[in-house]
């Protein structure tokens, strides 16, 4: 829902900040980032209510088709999605009840459990990603360069974060990621 503010709060708080406190670029930034986060949020959490998806349940689900069997160890979705494994059990059980997925003994690990996308669940990946994609998964408003620029400035926040180690810049010639 739109604010309407006649200001900018976050440009207000940064000069309260500088003339309390000193520098406020990093204050601003981070506030930025975390009122985008919740911006995006809310919009792609509306675009997929229809399919009763939000977006970490639809992340899961795109991981899952990502893979060559359609199925992942639940340890494995939580890597890659970055997430605790409470979050997946959660994510999990949701797909599940809906349809989405099903759980089953994983065969190379007679202990652990996969989680498989079902039928329903690939027709549902592909509904939500034809309208997230028209809608430009909400960033509509920026150019591909924007785009581009805004992904190379926080990936670098990732890599200093420990989330992967820097590697050589992708050409865009290698092939699909195999997630299994």
């Amino acid at each position: 829902m739109p604010l309407n503010l006649p200001f900018d709060p976050i440009e207000r708080a940064a000069g309260t900040w500088r003339e309390r406190f000193g520098p406020s670029s990093a204050m601003a930034a981070v506030t930025s980032i975390m009122r985008a986060h919740q911006i995006l949020i809310a919009q792609l959490d509306t675009l997929l209510k229809p399919y009763d998806l939000t977006f970490a349940r639809y992340e899961a689900l795109v991981l899952l088709t990502f893979s060559r069997t359609g199925a992942l160890p639940l340890s494995r979705i939580g890597e890659r999605l970055m997430v605790h494994p409470t979050s997946v059990t959660n994510t999990v059980d949701r797909l599940e009840r809906a349809g989405l997925v099903v759980r089953r003994r994983n065969p190379n690990d007679g202990r652990g459990v996969l989680a498989e996308i079902t039928e329903a669940g690939r027709a549902a990946v592909r509904a939500a990603t034809a309208d997230l994609m028209a809608a430009d998964f909400g960033l509509g408003m920026y150019g591909e360069a924007d785009l581009t620029a805004m992904f190379d400035l926080l990936r670098t926040l990732r890599v200093a974060a420990g989330d992967f180690a820097e590697a050589r810049p992708p050409t865009g010639d290698e092939p699909p990621l195999a997630v299994n």
